[in-house]
């Protein structure tokens, strides 16, 4: 069928990102304590990050370019939900504002951080204060204000956007878009875990949620893919809808 290429590779890019997600944040949390980690100071952080040889550096490095499979997945979903080209254009921008933003947060860590560490033990007491300094400022900007909230807020616009495009297609079940807007409020709450700490066990549940819902929102477009669908702008000519 038209398209169909493109939404399977959607939906897979959802389940492959969901897979490597876990395998990746399971070696750091048990090889780094991540993500505890990530409120510990230079002093603790940037030695183990450099013990952690080349090893640590490729897996951050992996880490950081997982979000980019969020944009061929919006692709996919895109083609998926024909009823709703409007809607499902915004949702694809922002799909690929958020995973720009959590590819530049986590690209510090192989990048800058990395070099940071290289000489950090090394340094006089003074150096070292100075890039604890750069260190704590990287990860407030590139951290909690970039790969974090604009992250987070941004991919949880996606995924209230495309339960929404959802609920319009019979091809899925409702229960997938109704399943995808409650995920997206939740994730949308977590986002704010470095305002109000209140919302931090939210944002731990989070990162078992995500994988998951990924992991269900890619089953569902290969599923779900075979029924007839057609792109937005050739339903607005045929059904004599979305005419300017």
């Amino acid at each position: 069928m038209k398209h169909r290429s493109v939404i399977v590779a959607g939906g897979a890019s959802f389940v492959v990102g969901a897979l490597a997600f876990v395998v990746v944040f399971s070696y750091l949390a048990a090889n780094f304590d991540y993500p505890d980690i990530l409120d510990g100071a230079a002093a603790e952080v940037l030695p183990r990050l450099r013990d952690g040889g080349s090893l640590m550096r490729a897996v951050w490095a992996l880490y950081a370019f997982l979000p980019l499979l969020l944009v061929p997945a919006a692709v996919g979903t895109y083609f998926a939900c024909p009823s709703s080209p409007a809607r499902m254009t915004l949702a694809i921008v922002a799909a690929s504002m958020g995973a720009l933003a959590m590819c530049l947060g986590l690209m510090r860590w192989p990048s800058i951080h990395w070099a940071l560490a290289k000489v950090y033990s090394e340094a006089s007491a003074e150096t070292q204060g100075s890039l604890g300094a750069v260190f704590e400022g990287l990860n407030v900007y590139l951290g909690n204000y970039i790969g974090e909230f604009l992250g987070e807020a941004a991919l949880a616009a996606f995924f209230l956007l495309t339960g929404l495009s959802m609920r319009d297609e019979s091809r899925f079940p409702k229960w997938t878009a109704w399943s995808g807007v409650g995920f997206s409020a939740l994730f949308l709450i977590g986002a704010f875990r470095n305002v109000a700490h209140s919302v931090q066990a939210i944002a731990d549940i989070n990162n078992i949620l995500l994988p998951l819902w990924m992991i269900v929102l890619g089953t569902a477009l290969i599923r779900y893919s075979r029924n007839p669908v057609t792109i937005g702008f050739e339903v607005g000519i045929e059904g004599g809808a979305g005419r300017a």
